[in-house]
């Protein structure tokens, strides 16, 4: 799978013992930010054999030229050095660049980095010792934001999420629990997984994998350290995938991998959020939040870790919305006015304590200084087979 443009190059001696881990590095006019990129790849205080990977994806500034000039100290430094790329007037994207750079590594292990973030020394040490004990696991780390004061609840997500709930909160509206820019795994689960679609500009890539790694069995495991310093500039390539996009990627993955556990569920919010998730909705998973007959789906055999646990599937009941807005409760139900059912749906709208579990909840966690929280504390539900989180 190389690319066309220029062939990879190597360090001298590449040949000889090898390479435990290949940091995976692809490059898009990252100037601004290589020379902090690179000079973290030479502080690693891992002690076994690595190698970095590059592949620059038609950069036009100066990015090969800083490349160069590392290449040397590196290598002089035992860290194998292998640069690919291709020149051509577009980038061909993040996806594509990921592959290429892996395809020309040679590491029974691979460590993500991305070209304007800086890593810990200690990061390929640490997560490669995980790596070591949950072979089929993505490894993830908590992370530093830079500039600090931005993103500040995104942080604190990444950061605090409980064991538990890096498997439970994989709807929500942040994507993966474990983010992209932390990850290390086996080049043989990669293998089995991968690889990152390569549509281009556009594609959330790294949402693609994380739900494919997750339909495979993978598990999810964070180091609790900060080991990276994430950047956050207009810039990023994230910034051009559209929320639609993702959207539309979540809804069809709570569909496939959690809502076959329920026979009904109350969607936690009847203002925009989560009408439109009603809206977004196939047929057959809104007859479950409304009163609109539907079959018996069959048993599951899915066997998602974050799966409800609803047991032994039946006709579905009527269930509602739930909020705390006395407005909406006093109006009574939802009608699904673009729907091209007859009757149009009617779906009730209760209180959230007259409501039964479980709930797909749409309400953003960490905005309401606490109220929501302590609202759902209140009713002693279980995450992950109680109510799920989608916002």
């Amino acid at each position: 799978m190389q690319a066309s443009g220029y062939p990879a190059a190597a360090a001298h001696g590449q040949a000889s013992a090898p390479v435990q881990v290949s940091v995976i590095l692809p490059v898009h006019d990252a100037e601004l930010w290589l020379d902090e990129c690179l000079g973290s790849v030479l502080q690693q205080d891992f002690e076994g054999s690595m190698e970095l990977s590059i592949f620059n994806d038609a950069s036009k500034d100066k990015s090969m030229t800083i490349i160069e000039k590392w290449k040397e100290e590196l290598e002089g430094s035992g860290i194998l050095v292998v640069i690919g790329g291709h020149d051509s007037p577009s980038p061909r994207g993040v996806g594509y660049s990921k592959n290429q750079a892996i395809a020309q590594s040679s590491g029974s292990y691979l460590c993500f980095l991305d070209s304007d973030d800086v890593m810990m020394p200690q990061r390929v040490r640490l997560q490669h010792a995980a790596a070591v004990r949950h072979p089929t696991s993505i490894i993830g780390c908590q992370v530093r934001r830079e500039p600090p004061n931005s993103t500040e609840r995104y942080t604190r997500w990444i950061n605090q999420l409980a064991p538990d709930q890096l498997l439970t909160q994989v709807f929500t509206s942040n994507g993966p629990t474990v983010i992209m820019p932390t990850w290390f795994c086996s080049r043989a689960w990669f293998s089995h997984v991968g690889p990152f679609d390569e549509g281009g500009r556009g594609v959330p890539e790294d949402l693609l994998f994380f739900h494919e790694h997750l339909r495979k069995g993978g598990g999810l495991v964070r180091v609790d350290q900060s080991l990276l310093l994430y950047r956050y500039h207009p810039g990023a390539a994230t910034h051009s995938v559209l929320e639609t996009t993702i959207w539309t990627h979540r809804v069809r993955f709570l569909e496939e991998w959690a809502l076959p556990h329920w026979a009904t569920f109350t969607i936690w919010n009847a203002g925009r959020q989560g009408r439109r998730l009603y809206r977004s909705l196939t047929a057959g998973s809104r007859c479950k939040v409304g009163p609109t007959p539907c079959p018996t789906p069959p048993p599951s055999s899915s066997t998602a870790p974050t799966a409800p646990e609803a047991g032994v599937l039946g006709p579905p009941q009527v269930v509602a919305f739930c909020d705390v807005d006395e407005n909406k409760i006093k109006k009574g139900f939802y009608c699904y006015e673009d729907s091209q059912e007859r009757p149009k749906p009617r779906v009730p709208v209760l209180h959230f304590r007259a409501a039964q579990p479980p709930f797909v909840i749409c309400v953003k966690l960490d905005l309401t200084g606490g109220a929501f929280e302590d609202n759902l504390r209140s009713l002693n539900l279980q995450e992950g087979r109680d109510f799920l989180h989608f916002s």
